[in-house]
């Protein structure tokens, strides 16, 4: 008897340690082939790993070899790294060759990584912020163009390829070991920068949940978008008490907060716009996707915090 093939799964963003978490959780069950822009990632014996600019002919090359069943985007680069233009080549432009190339290879399952950030933040969001309000973020602001028309791209293709099978999830902030985006940075750090008089609610997510989430969202055939947010929220000031943060109060004067914290966490550059995230509170009604998808979160806001209090850095 022939030996069943496994079933290919094409995952991008490799280099990210989301995309290594969700690799080890396919890997047995599935032939998964590794992609990211940014470098050639060593995944281990069986894992095929490739550095590819998704706008280049060569990328349309693995759909053709490998014959994907479903496709996780993960590689989605974030507004601290690379300008403005490249961001937009890679997050829009690359994303709907990706789209493309799954609809002409007939791939059955989609999903596309988005975040919490395309609701916007300002003072008069509601309490509990479901799937269908509006994506302010890049009215707020030009930092967040490229993430809210990724999110219009899938949100097109959604109802216009309903054979993808697309879902989109929009997580809270993603946090834990490994993860290295702006909030984990300062959970993280001996002595971190807050607002004075702003002390907003955020929702925080384990980076293994996530993955679980991920992994559980390809596994059911169940297209649209998501929240993806435990029950649970706490105040900015009081998550960097619990981590074991010394808090800096510090005056909201751009440009100086965002250079202040840039420096402070030792980052390339801290998004300007994220600033008004630490002013006003981004909470998102993660249910849906916990009823349709049966998950609950495992990692406990005490244990999150744990970690960042039993693992700093120095500043």
């Amino acid at each position: 008897m022939a030996k069943k093939m496994k079933p290919a799964i094409l995952v991008t963003g490799a280099a990210g340690a989301l995309a290594k978490q969700v690799i080890e959780r396919l890997r047995h069950d599935n032939q998964v082939v590794a992609v990211d822009f940014r470098q050639q990632v060593d995944l281990g014996e069986g894992i095929p790993s490739y550095r590819i600019d998704f706008n280049k002919r060569v990328f349309e090359d693995l759909f053709k070899k490998y014959h994907f069943e479903s496709v996780i985007h993960l590689g989605r680069i974030l507004s601290s790294q690379e300008t403005r233009m490249s961001r937009y080549n890679a997050n829009v432009l690359g994303t709907q060759k990706l789209l493309d190339l799954s609809n002409k290879y007939g791939i059955k399952k989609v999903q596309v990584l988005s975040s919490y950030h395309v609701y916007g933040a300002n003072a008069y969001n509601p309490a509990l912020i479901d799937e269908s309000a509006p994506l302010k973020g890049a009215n707020l602001t030009m930092d967040l163009v490229d993430s809210v028309e990724l999110e219009n791209l899938a949100i097109i293709y959604l109802w216009r390829y309903p054979n993808l099978n697309i879902c989109i999830l929009r997580p809270c902030n993603i946090v834990g070991p490994g993860v290295r985006n702006s909030i984990s940075s300062l959970l993280s750090s001996q002595f971190a920068p807050a607002l004075a008089g702003f002390s907003p609610m955020m929702q925080f997510i384990h980076i293994d949940d996530m993955a679980d989430a991920i992994v559980l969202a390809n596994k059911k055939n169940e297209s649209g978008v998501y929240n993806v947010a435990p029950q649970d929220w706490v105040a900015y000031q009081e998550a960097l008490r619990l981590c074991g943060c010394k808090i800096l109060p510090l005056p909201s004067i751009p440009p100086f907060f965002p250079k202040l914290i840039t420096r402070w966490i030792n980052a390339r550059s801290f998004p300007p716009y994220l600033l008004e995230y630490f002013k006003y509170p981004v909470v998102i009604d993660g249910r849906t996707f916990e009823k349709k998808f049966n998950f609950t979160p495992k990692r406990s806001l005490q244990e999150i915090f744990r970690f960042y209090r039993e693992n700093k850095h120095p500043v």
